[in-house]
């Protein structure tokens, strides 16, 4: 039995704005991540220390820094709240240029600034293997999100 050329064309449409969605979801998982990222990967240059932090709000916390042979001294950094620091912690940052604020770097500052990119596999997974049904792709970004995600607790 042949199909129809409807049939084929409504199949393929669904295909394309499966594609679209999944490579939305990658794209702003990938952007929202970089935002944070860029400040670790591209480090060279920027100012570097150690916090110890002595204070914690809702949304960030606060704590003396301690600055490396090149970069100035600062009263106070202020880092986000959501990267599991907790009051007496002391790790490895680089400041963010013109301001106060500092990202975490190192091993766990790296995975904590992609894991918007590993939900967005985890999400992107669902629609590879519902709507493309692609399983094994599916599988394979699945677990990859996951892992990323994983890794990031275990590091934190």
């Amino acid at each position: 039995m042949k199909r129809s050329s409807s049939r084929r064309a409504a199949v393929a449409g669904r295909r394309v704005a499966m594609g679209l969605v999944v490579l939305v979801l990658l794209v702003a998982g990938a952007w929202s991540s970089w935002n944070t990222a860029h400040h670790i990967v591209l480090a060279k240059g920027r100012e570097h220390g150690v916090v110890t932090v002595t204070g914690c709000g809702e949304e960030a916390c606060t704590g003396s820094f301690e600055p490396d042979a090149v970069s100035r001294e600062r009263a106070r950094v202020s880092v986000d709240r959501s990267v599991a620091a907790r009051v007496g912690d002391r790790f490895p940052v680089v400041v963010k240029p013109g301001s106060d604020a500092v990202v975490r770097t190192g091993v766990p500052g790296f995975l904590h600034a992609w894991v918007p990119l590993g939900g967005a596999m985890l999400l992107a997974a669902c629609v590879i293997g519902g709507g493309l049904r692609m399983a094994r792709t599916a599988w394979g970004a699945g677990l990859a999100g996951a892992a990323l995600l994983v890794a990031t607790f275990v590091a934190l």
